[in-house]
């Protein structure tokens, strides 16, 4: 017989939501109570007989509470394989009664961590006797439940109402998993904060990284991959999870990293102009600034409005109706945006298909953090590439210095630049990519790919000529050799933004200064892979 009758259940909670409920809920099933502390005393505030555990130890509470339940009484409760005979005649000789169902959940230690308490005070948060007990009774789930968190409650109760106020092995194994889990993610949370908070370490000698299920997804990037959406545990950044997503289908996974590259391409703009940003495949494929939202997209959409169709447009300020209606003149996917107005909202609810996310502000572009890569064998882990540079930064070398105009479209196509995929190469000119080069086994290509797309959309478009005449130029890494310069130059740049740093520079500059370029470096570089 698997079923277990509960006759008495130890309840000890830091959250206490929904726990007098459940005690009455109990109680009428003649559930005998045993608390501890604070739980003990909003039960008895409710006029349930509770019975306190150092009624059963026979040791008050002590140590400013930190001991209280670390007793071979309760433990032993919790532990004893009650159809061992040698088990039973030790609970039998040393007066120790079955705990049949443990309702415990832990003190608050990521609360406590995020609303900035001192280190004694984190540390005072630090539960002891709350683990020992979930994992006495989560190790013995043959005949004891074990409930850690408050939303579980009503499926306890229901579980009780079905097998006549017992519960099956098979639930209590579902309730075992779930409880180990919840520990393992206090414990790493625990040894995050001591690593990284504590002592400061960026790379510590272990290191145990706790993710909670938001959801499983349609399909990974394949219908053939299966996937799903995890949540950091403690202190992280809001994203795309967090956002209200107001129409829409479900996000894919797909749709999740290209609406993510997008947003964090929209948020380098924040607290400036308008900015539209269309990404497809994870790669933007059409930027710009412009004094109002719509003009911002009208340029971004003529950047390259074939890579444009089926893509992931995100933006820095709320949407208003006249942008979100000629967003909605092409199929687009997802629409990321830190707010939309009613207008916006009702030409969005016309396209029933598309996934309109409203984000509570833009996530920090310079924010700290580590990324992580999964590899054969092992787990590549780097800071976050939020190095940035300024116009302060910026060291002159050729013989022309860049005008004010071709100053500001290099750092505008070199903001665009640290977001595309390596091999890296922008054109921009008036705060507009004109063509945008990604993801080639070499530089020279990149350019004449950005070239290319810059020559379509002028002859689309019926422009006089190409936006890359007259346009500055980004590399994400330097030039190794004068071509891909020289494709830029052909193309009718004027100006390169690039980190240098070649054993060639002084043949790049050269070429440079033949074809009459203002050039400056970096000194930094933003090899995206």
């Amino acid at each position: 017989m698997s079923d277990v009758k509960i006759r008495r259940a130890l309840l000890s909670v830091s959250d206490k939501t929904g726990l007098v409920e459940l005690g009455q809920a109990l109680s009428r099933r003649g559930v005998e109570l045993v608390s501890t502390g604070g739980t003990a005393k909003a039960l008895r505030e409710a006029g349930l007989a509770v019975k306190d555990v150092s009624d059963l130890t026979g040791f008050p509470e002590m140590m400013d509470g930190r001991v209280k339940t670390l007793h071979p009484v309760v433990h032993g409760g919790l532990l004893a394989v009650r159809d061992n005979p040698e088990h039973a005649a030790a609970m039998e000789a040393h007066a120790i009664g079955a705990i049949d169902l443990v309702v415990v959940n832990l003190y608050p230690f990521e609360a406590t961590v995020m609303r900035g308490a001192d280190r004694d005070t984190v540390i005072e948060n630090i539960d002891i006797g709350g683990p020992s007990m979930v994992r006495s009774a989560a190790k013995n789930h043959a005949f004891v439940a074990i409930v850690t968190d408050p939303s579980d409650y009503a499926t306890l109760l229901g579980e009780l109402d079905q097998t006549d106020g017992a519960t099956t092995l098979a639930f209590r194994r579902l309730l075992a998993a779930k409880a180990f889990a919840a520990t393992a993610a206090y414990d790493s949370m625990i040894s995050q904060w001591f690593a990284y908070a504590d002592q400061g370490q960026k790379f510590p000698p272990m290191v145990s990284m706790t993710r909670k299920l938001a959801g499983t997804l349609r399909y990974g990037e394949n219908p053939h991959q299966d996937a799903a959406l995890y949540l950091p545990v403690g202190p992280h950044t809001k994203g795309l999870p967090q956002a209200q997503q107001v129409q829409g289908k479900e996000l894919s996974y797909n749709n999740y990293n290209d609406a993510n590259a997008a947003l964090e391409l929209a948020a380098e703009f924040s607290g400036q102009k308008p900015a539209v940003v269309i990404v497809k495949h994870a790669n933007p494929c059409g930027v710009a600034q412009a004094d109002t939202l719509l003009q911002a997209w009208q340029g971004a959409l003529a950047c390259d409005d074939v890579s444009a169709f089926g893509g992931i447009v995100a933006t820095n300020v709320p949407l208003d109706g006249p942008t979100a209606e000629a967003i909605c003149q092409i199929f687009t996917e997802v629409v990321v945006a830190p707010g939309a107005d009613e207008a916006a909202r009702a030409a969005f609810a016309r396209k029933k298909n598309l996934r309109l996310l409203i984000t509570d502000g833009l996530p920090d572009p310079r924010r700290p953090g580590q990324t992580m890569a999964i590899i054969a064998g092992g787990i590549l882990v780097q800071d976050r590439d939020n190095g940035a540079i300024g116009e302060a930064d910026l060291k002159v070398v050729t013989k022309r210095a860049p005008t004010a105009q071709e100053l500001a479209d290099c750092l505008f196509a070199w903001t665009v630049a640290r977001h595309v995929k390596s091999n890296a190469i922008v054109y921009a000119r008036d705060g507009v990519t004109a063509g945008i080069g990604a993801g080639q086994m070499n530089r020279r290509d990149s350019s004449r790919i950005a070239a290319m797309k810059a020559a379509e959309a002028a002859q689309k478009h019926g422009w006089p000529e190409s936006r890359a005449v007259g346009s500055a130029v980004a590399s994400d890494a330097f030039f190794p050799f004068a071509d891909g310069l020289l494709a830029a130059a052909e193309a009718g740049a004027t100006a390169i933004i690039q980190p240098g740093g070649s054993i060639r520079d002084d043949e790049v500059i050269a070429a440079a200064d033949a074809a009459g370029l203002a050039m400056v470096f970096t000194g930094m570089r933003h090899f995206r892979h």
